[in-house]
């Protein structure tokens, strides 16, 4: 696997959105962001949040768009394009309804239903072997529910589980860019937010 040059989190744009289960990936970036110390500001070519900094030694952007979910590859294909990011160096944080609060897991490539997935693919040329960041949400129970639920707030003890899970995640992207992708792994699908 290539380097990681840019790590995207995904959600929807606006203060409505803020803190709901389906912006996990952007509070991941938010959270990762905040650790470095590593300031994200809008750049309209790129339709979201940029920052830029540095991982043991490794030159990282951070993207979160300000498009909707369904249209996240219109952002993540501006900002890969401009800095000839390859598919291969991409890490996508985002909502995982499979999962449920507290569980958090790398994917490497493969299909996914979730939509801003499914539009990042298309704007890279299907490309789909990039790396993603799964953070579990839970599921509803009944899929006439998911679209509530996912727009929904979480309550608190869901809400601390998926912080937790956040918080372990950044400790792992630390062992990814330190150790590689198995070490990360190992530690990280071994967690449980209890």
């Amino acid at each position: 696997m290539a380097d990681i040059r840019l790590i995207v989190g995904l959600g929807n744009p606006g203060p409505e959105y803020k803190n709901t289960r389906h912006n996990a990936g952007a509070m991941f970036v938010e959270s990762l962001a905040s650790r470095f110390n590593c300031p994200l500001k809008f750049e309209s070519k790129f339709y979201g949040f940029t920052g830029r900094f540095t991982l043991n030694g490794k030159d990282v952007r951070l993207l979160i768009p300000t498009t909707f979910m369904n249209k996240s590859g219109q952002s993540v294909g501006a900002l890969a394009n401009f800095y000839k990011i390859d598919h291969s160096e991409l890490l996508v944080a985002f909502d995982e309804l499979d999962f449920e609060p507290g569980i958090v897991k790398f994917k490497l490539g493969g299909s996914s239903t979730q939509n801003g997935i499914r539009d990042i693919v298309a704007k890279l040329a299907n490309q789909r072997d990039f790396l993603r960041l799964r953070i579990g949400i839970g599921h509803p129970g009944h899929k006439g529910k998911v679209t509530g639920h996912v727009l929904g707030r979480a309550p608190k003890d869901e809400q601390d589980k998926m912080d937790a899970a956040i918080d372990e995640a950044i400790r792992c992207v630390e062992i990814l860019f330190r150790d590689g992708l198995t070490a990360a792994t190992q530690r990280l699908h071994s967690f449980k937010a209890e």
